[in-house]
């Protein structure tokens, strides 16, 4: 006596993380005529000696020559099939699988126009789901009884890190892009990599970028950068960073402040210095030669005896 058949197919996604899993057959045949069963965010696929059969999405279905053409064809049947059914059945989650992380495992060298090459490393998660059953099937989980989330992450990130350097290479994304908003350029990237996800049946439905770590002397700049806008008044940021850069010793700031400091203290000692000086001693003639000149005024009363003598007195006290 032959083994009982399969009248009903259907299954409860036994582990979150499968996305694509062999129903258990024992090795039976499927009645004519059986029931499938297929839940929401759930496909199902019949295999019959290797060749795709069919794929069904959610519904329940009767399992008849009209609802698998395509199996009625691999089998050559003209009439239907009577006899009961052999194939393989793979049941697929197609539900969003998010919060995938990715990330560069080593330093991507990328070129800026301003800091030249420059090593970034980035950080981020991307969510995904299984939009073409047949395709992902043939092209990367065939040769699997199941296959987990996991093992679809690795070979994922693998693909993501250097496919973020080469975005980054190929659309001219300058550090001011990266450091500036990490969210957009999560959004810049998101479809650059759609195309590759596609080959395998998988739909990319979001592509994030959580943190870019940029070289210290670049992070340095654009924290200047950043204090510079929040500055209104550049006079007292100037002193505030005189201040700060005297009370770093050892530092070439702090080199080049204290011997500005020194040099302008001189140039304010030398200032003093000469408008304390008295004025120097006008040569005799040129005294001499004034005084005629003002007597001369005095004599014709061009000026008044006060101002004669007031600025006599003036020149005579230069001798």
């Amino acid at each position: 006596m032959g083994l009982p058949f399969i009248e009903i197919i259907e299954e409860v996604t036994p582990d979150p993380n499968l996305l694509m899993w062999k129903f258990a057959d024992a090795d039976k045949e499927i009645k004519n005529g059986a029931q499938l069963t297929v839940r929401e965010s759930q496909a199902a696929m019949f295999l019959n000696e290797g060749q795709l059969a069919d794929v069904f999405t959610a519904g329940r279905y009767q399992l008849s020559t009209g609802n698998i053409p395509v199996l009625s064809r691999l089998k050559g049947w003209k009439y239907g099939f009577e006899s009961p059914l052999k194939a393989d059945v793979y049941f697929f989650n197609t539900r969003h699988f998010v919060n995938n992380k990715w990330g560069t495992p080593a330093p991507i060298l990328m070129s800026d126009p301003k800091f030249g090459q420059v090593r970034v490393r980035a950080f981020g998660s991307f969510d995904i789901r299984i939009n073409d059953v047949a395709t992902f099937f043939r092209k990367y989980a065939g040769s699997f009884q199941q296959f987990t989330i996991f093992e679809l992450q690795h070979e994922l990130r693998d693909y993501i890190a250097p496919k973020f350097g080469e975005v980054l290479s190929n659309e001219n994304i300058t550090i001011t892009d990266v450091a500036g908003n990490i969210s957009e350029l999560g959004k810049k990237i998101e479809p650059l990599l759609r195309p590759y996800f596609e080959q395998f049946g998988l739909e990319l439905t979001q592509f994030i970028v959580t943190s870019v770590t940029l070289p210290d002397e670049v992070t340095a700049f654009y924290d200047k950068v950043t204090n510079m806008n929040m500055v209104t008044d550049m006079d007292k940021f100037t002193r505030f960073n005189t201040a700060n850069a005297i009370g770093q010793p050892g530092t070439a700031l702090n080199d080049a402040t204290q011997t500005a400091l020194a040099m302008g203290a001189m140039m304010t000692q030398m200032q003093q210095a000469n408008n304390s000086r008295p004025a120097q001693a006008a040569p005799v003639d040129e005294l001499t030669t004034k005084l005629q000149k003002l007597k001369t005024l005095f004599d014709n009363a061009l000026i008044d005896e006060q101002e004669y003598k007031n600025k006599k007195a003036e020149l005579i006290s230069q001798l």
